[in-house]
């Protein structure tokens, strides 16, 4: 992208009066060691809430993952640290109002341990979207699948010598 068309889109926000829906993806991490039920219905109590206040444009359920470096988090009975977390993101079309009313429901989950939300656009997310299902069509490749092919290319490579 051109500085000049970023100029040209930092300046359309800027200018923005919060009468126009705008694009936001919502990306948050739930605890852990929540049951696999309680991960599903926080995922979709959440959803339910961005439905009533605008429009899904794009969405991942959550998957445990672990995380790059520990969150941690001060609770009534002390400090928790978390080196996993179950993640999933939702991109959503809504009034700038209903957004704040999403940030504010997002922040009071207890379930939740961080979440970030970003203004994007609907190709940005139809993109990530797709690059993620073309991610989990493909094959993990393993340690035995190196291993075969660098024996393959062994053979070839010692009968192109000869």
């Amino acid at each position: 992208m051109a500085k000049q068309d970023i100029d040209m889109e930092i300046s359309e926000i800027e200018e923005d009066d919060g009468s126009e829906p705008r694009v936001y993806e919502l990306g948050f991490h739930l605890d852990p060691e929540l049951p696999t039920e309680e991960v599903k219905k926080a995922y979709q109590i959440m959803r339910e809430f961005i439905v009533k206040k605008g429009t899904v444009i794009a969405e991942s359920e959550p998957e445990k993952i672990p995380l790059a470096y520990t969150i941690s988090r001060q609770e009534t009975n002390g400090r928790r640290d978390f080196d996993s977390a179950y993640f999933s993101w939702i991109v959503y079309e809504a009034l700038p109002e209903n957004h704040s009313e999403v940030i504010t429901t997002a922040g009071a989950d207890k379930r939740i341990i961080r979440f970030i939300d970003l203004l994007t656009t609907k190709d940005a997310a139809r993109h990530s979207s797709e690059m993620r299902e073309l991610f989990m069509k493909t094959p993990e490749r393993t340690k035995e699948t190196e291993v075969d092919s660098n024996a393959e290319l062994d053979t070839v490579i010692e009968h192109s010598a000869i």
